[in-house]
């Protein structure tokens, strides 16, 4: 692995690194773009402004945004039109996007704005690069949150049911990356499909292996342990690590927090009596511990993440890795790809 692409999908903006082993990481050719769904969200947006229908073509995606505006164009009176793929983005149960007022259908509409969807914009991406002379990386390694394909049941308990299934298997940070999407993970499955043969990742999961890329982030970690809490545009996740292995894993909607809330979980997250029906309850995903968690640490949670704000006043440490915040998650996907690779970049306890 000499060069790679990473891309950090998220809710709100597309983080990105163009890594070459050859090149000062310093030189590296580095983004911070909106999120897919926010500009297909922004297209919707402008369709609504001209009165005209749209017809959302191309692969399930992440939601957030983009739902937000299918609503709003519903909502003034005009027609949303989709395939199949794009209509799973709002709903497993394409009833349930029927309902929402969506028409699935193979064929745009005559007039109709065609919206393209996808959490990947590889073509517009090398575009860009192109005008700068520069190229892109063949391997990638990308991450999004998904949510499952979970028809019936609770997509918030679904998700966290994967964190449980990592927890048992020992919870070794190295499983945090793949090349096979897991089964009925449809976001990451819809990415491998776009890109054949990338590397994937939850974004939370990149955000912990980029903050763990800060020397100190490091040192903890190979002590008594560290909790690094990823503050997300969407989702606020906290990892319990000790060397290389994660011990706990608590999960909830960054819109449902404020910093006492936020305060107080993460504290009885660490402490072990953080309730997982509390964190359910109050709109998040859940919490789980493995017996051999520690009851406290002797240090404060490390956060990253673009809402660190939220913490603000709390005395947590904000992770640098290679001196930038903003690209943990790419800084993440690359030292996981390279260790997956067997290459330079060890996990934390080595």
């Amino acid at each position: 692995m000499n060069e790679l692409l990473t891309i950090d999908i998220g809710g709100g903006t597309q983080d990105v690194l163009l890594w070459r082993q050859a090149q000062n990481l310093e030189n590296a050719v580095k983004l911070v773009l909106p999120a897919p769904t926010q500009v297909a969200a922004a297209r919707i947006r402008r369709a609504t402004g001209q009165d005209r229908h749209v017809y959302l073509h191309g692969w399930l995606m992440g939601g957030g945004a983009v739902h937000r505006a299918v609503d709003e164009h519903l909502a003034a009176g005009l027609q949303v039109y989709a395939t199949p793929a794009a209509a799973a983005t709002f709903a497993d149960d394409p009833e349930r996007v029927s309902a929402m007022g969506v028409v699935i259908c193979q064929e745009p509409p005559e007039g109709a704005l065609a919206v393209p969807m996808g959490d990947l914009n590889l073509e517009e991406l090398t575009h860009a690069c192109a005008r700068f002379e520069v190229g892109l990386p063949s391997q990638l390694a990308l991450a999004v949150c998904d949510h499952g394909y979970s028809p019936g049941y609770s997509n918030r308990k679904f998700r966290f049911d994967q964190w449980r299934v990592f927890l048992e298997a020992g919870g070794e940070l190295g499983r945090l990356i793949f090349d096979q999407p897991p089964p009925a993970m449809t976001r990451l499955a819809a990415l491998a499909s776009q890109a054949p043969g990338c590397l994937l990742m939850d974004t939370a999961a990149a955000a912990a292996w980029g903050a763990l890329q800060d020397p100190s982030v490091a040192q903890m970690a190979q002590g008594e342990g560290v909790c690094i809490v990823n503050l997300g545009n969407m989702h606020t996740v906290a990892f319990l690590v000790r060397g290389s292995q994660v011990l706990g894993i608590y999960e909830h909607h960054t819109r449902c927090l404020d910093t006492l809330s936020l305060a107080s979980q993460v504290e009885r997250f660490i402490q072990g009596v953080l309730d997982e029906e509390e964190v359910f309850a109050g709109h998040g995903h859940g919490v789980a511990r493995l017996p051999q968690a520690p009851r406290g640490l002797p240090g404060p949670p490390v956060i990253t993440g673009p809402q660190r704000r939220l913490a603000q006043g709390l005395g947590w440490p904000t992770a640098v890795p290679h001196g930038d915040v903003m690209l943990s998650g790419c800084f993440g996907l690359l030292a996981a790809a390279r260790s997956w690779a067997e290459e330079t970049y060890p996990l934390p306890s080595a």
